[in-house]
């Protein structure tokens, strides 16, 4: 898999990232928001209702970010959710939103990593994972990682961009993150690195079929997916064995 980085600097990828992040933070709400349409709010939604079924009590949220899927996760009435980040300017504005809606006592952000994150064994219920995949600095370790951290029979989420394949929405995509993302990228947060290195990053990752290989390379079993907007994003879906 290409490794492709923010800034092509000689910092490792996941402190480009994280400065990445740390610079776009604060506005990084309200362009998710306009360069999405608000549509990937729904995807999340969606997760949520597909680890419904097992009804998970104990959830981890990697690359929590702004903690938007970690407050969606509550519609599971959880008892716990730790979201982790390797931006703290991110969390900030997560813990914000989880201050103001009084969910502190439900949950808690904290520094760490996928591929690093020392939580017991067999001690998490479901796993989630929006839009972070891509950035991580080892994707296979980091998989292994929260397959180790799963209890037994567990699920794994993953919310991704995909590239798609078809017509009209592959031409839409490429003319959107070839001019309209990197443009309003530019004008609002001021780190036109960071609206590059996205479809970028898109681009290199193995989206779809490829990267439920690697899950089942990984230690998953009954590893799904389902594009969502026209193959905009996918859904990945995976148990613990």
């Amino acid at each position: 898999m290409e490794t492709v980085t923010p800034y092509n600097n000689n910092d490792s990828k996941k402190d480009q990232v994280a400065q990445m992040f740390n610079n776009i933070a604060y506005r990084y709400d309200f362009l998710n928001s306009l360069l999405s349409l608000g549509i990937h709010k729904g995807w999340r939604r969606k997760c949520v209702q597909l680890i419904s079924e097992k009804n998970p009590k104990n959830l981890l949220d990697v690359a929590t970010g702004t903690a938007d899927f970690a407050i969606e996760c509550m519609k599971l009435n959880p008892t716990s959710v730790i979201g982790i980040d390797i931006s703290e300017g991110m969390m900030k504005f997560g813990r914000e939103k989880i201050e103001k809606l009084n969910l502190h006592h439900k949950i808690s952000l904290q520094y760490g990593d996928a591929e690093t994150c020392d939580l017991p064994s067999n001690s998490i219920d479901a796993i989630t994972v929006g839009f972070g995949v891509r950035n991580f600095q080892n994707l296979e370790k980091g998989l292994q990682n929260m397959n180790r951290i799963l209890k037994p029979g567990g699920q794994i989420c993953i919310l991704e961009f995909s590239t798609p394949r078809k017509f009209p929405m592959k031409q839409f995509y490429k003319f959107h993150f070839k001019y309209i993302t990197p443009t309003l990228g530019k004008l609002f947060s001021k780190d036109s690195s960071a609206y590059t290195y996205l479809p970028e990053s898109i681009k290199v990752f193995p989206d779809n079929e490829r990267f439920i290989e690697i899950l089942e390379k990984t230690g998953y079993c009954k590893a799904t997916f389902q594009s969502v907007s026209f193959g905009l994003a996918a859904i990945y879906l995976a148990e613990k064995k």
